[in-house]
């Protein structure tokens, strides 16, 4: 290249002659092109509809590994076991939000006519045991004797009392 600098002004033809080795310079690539290969295959024909050609096997490569796909089983049963138990709460408590008073006694007059009707006769086969009563008669002798010990040396002390 000639980097000498110019002293005159270039002429019209000469400026025009300039301008295009300048752009067919830029414009030209530096090195050859690069082919371009295929990196994916299409088969476009169609498959047979029959034949006696066997199935090919196919390697099980999972991405989950057993544990894992176990765990989410798990977790997805105690989740859907968990919404069942608290649909049955919700379902509980909507009905004790509609309770009053004169349903419950409805509901538990029954059972408390039931304990009624238990301790009534209860206390009937009471009386009809402590009909005949045992009677003892005799001398009674009550003897109390109480030895004290104790022992005292220093700080500590030990009292023992025994009652006989």
């Amino acid at each position: 290249m000639d980097f000498e600098p110019i002293t005159r002004p270039l002429t019209d033809a000469e400026a025009r002659a300039e301008a295009e080795r300048i752009i067919t310079q830029s414009f030209q690539p530096e090195a050859p092109p690069v082919r371009h290969f295929p990196t994916s295959f299409r088969d476009t024909t169609p498959p047979r509809a029959y034949g006696d050609t066997p199935p090919v096997h196919q390697d099980d490569k999972r991405i989950v590994p057993a544990w894992a796909a176990g765990i989410a089983v798990a977790s997805i049963g105690v989740g859907a076991g968990i919404t069942g138990i608290g649909c049955g709460a919700w379902l509980v408590l909507q009905g004790l939000a509609s309770v009053t008073l004169y349903g419950v006694l409805m509901v538990t007059l029954p059972f408390a006519g039931l304990a009624m009707v238990a301790t009534a006769i209860g206390g009937a086969i009471s009386k009809a045991r402590s009909v005949s009563k045992t009677v003892y008669e005799g001398p009674v002798t009550q003897n109390t004797q109480i030895n004290n010990t104790s022992n005292q040396r220093g700080m500590f002390s030990r009292t023992r009392n025994d009652v006989r």
